[in-house]
């Protein structure tokens, strides 16, 4: 099966199956000399992990973390960086059903269509559950950020049609301490307790509801992305859409700045100084996200990612089996009511994943 991989020169390969013994992440092209702060890499996977709450899935996976290779006294090598997250708390049981059934919404027809073979349990390789070898990944990719100052911050904008008011964003520790308050991960109390409530009444009538998380890039060097194909734009949009449940994607403006006219949208600079013979460029708003020409601009980069409702659901439904016949499906097993709150951290781990590797490559075009 291709499309396993992701990224240029920092560049990751994920394996295994929600059911299988384990899953992990292969990271090539990690440089050398970085200290690996295995206590950081759980927490990020920690934040994901099923079983956090009343409002996401029980399953129980404490998702500790092994580092198998890449590593020696605790820096990385140079050489390919390898993690492994065992499965411990799999009941296959709860999919037999689906055995010859193909649920509505999921990836069951396609995937049996595409490989004429599929792995029904969880839906195998086509499972969120493959997400925790990203956030593990993400995890090393905020380490080598975090040495030039970049900062990044995700959190549930919304819920249904709860919206979350525009934020302050210039304390991003404030903000993370405010979502990392609350079991929902939006960065606003009042909003978080609204959210909480509906996402609960959804679940105790075994339906699912879908969300959106916003994030932030802060500290951003200017001049990450290439022509034409590789804007940064594009392979941030590419990464998002690749999260299981992500059905829209938007930066700076977004879809809103279709209704705008231009003399209202254009970003206008400021006087600007300059430091180390370099410009700082700063503009009066920032509708372009941060980004101009698929190139950063030094702005804080801004963007959306709309998750559709968990597939899943608690009730009766009619779909087909293998044969084409109509035939009533009820979920079982433990799934998520909402996926946005553990969604958060995976939206966070693939954002790092681009810029690192874009910050990579701009370092070949450095005077």
């Amino acid at each position: 099966m291709a499309g396993n991989s992701f990224g240029t020169l920092f560049r990751i390969t994920t394996f295994g199956e929600s059911h299988g013994p384990a899953i992990g992440v292969v990271i090539d092209g990690c440089p050398s000399n970085l200290n690996i702060d295995l206590d950081f890499i759980q927490a990020e996977l920690d934040k994901r992990r099923p079983g956090q709450s009343k409002i996401t899935t029980q399953r129980k996976e404490s998702d500790c973390v092994q580092i198998l290779s890449g590593v020696f006294e605790g820096k990385t090598t140079g050489t390919p960086l390898t993690m492994l997250i065992p499965n411990e708390d799999q009941r296959s049981k709860d999919y037999t059903h689906i055995q010859d059934t193909f649920r509505p919404s999921h990836a069951d027809y396609t995937y049996y269509t595409k490989y004429g073979h599929r792995d029904y349990r969880g839906g195998g390789r086509s499972s969120a559950r493959e997400t925790a070898a990203r956030v593990a990944a993400g995890a090393v990719a905020k380490l080598l950020l975090k040495k030039i100052g970049v900062q990044i911050f995700a959190h549930v904008s919304s819920v249904g049609s709860i919206d979350t008011p525009s934020l302050n964003t210039d304390d991003l520790d404030e903000l993370f301490t405010i979502r990392e308050s609350n079991l929902v991960r939006c960065a606003d109390t009042n909003t978080a307790h609204e959210m909480i409530q509906l996402i609960d009444e959804v679940r105790k009538v075994g339906d699912t509801i879908g969300g959106k998380i916003a994030c932030i890039i802060q500290h951003c060097p200017v001049g990450l992305g290439d022509p034409v194909f590789d804007k940064l734009h594009a392979d941030l949009g590419k990464a998002m859409l690749s999260i299981n449940a992500v059905h829209g994607f938007e930066y700076g403006s977004g879809f809103a700045g279709s209704t705008m006219r231009g003399s209202a949208h254009n970003d206008i600079p400021l006087a600007s100084t300059s430091i180390d013979g370099k410009l700082i460029y700063q503009t009066q708003s920032n509708f372009s996200g941060g980004i101009q020409g698929g190139i950063s601009n030094g702005m804080n980069i801004s963007f959306q990612v709309a998750f559709k409702p968990v597939a899943t659901l608690m009730q009766a439904q009619s779909t087909i089996d293998t044969m084409g016949k109509t035939v009533e499906i009820l979920g079982k097993g433990r799934h998520d009511p909402c996926v946005v709150p553990r969604a958060v951290i995976i939206v966070e781990a693939m954002a790092a994943l681009v810029i690192m590797d874009h910050y990579l490559r701009n370092k070949l075009y450095e005077r």
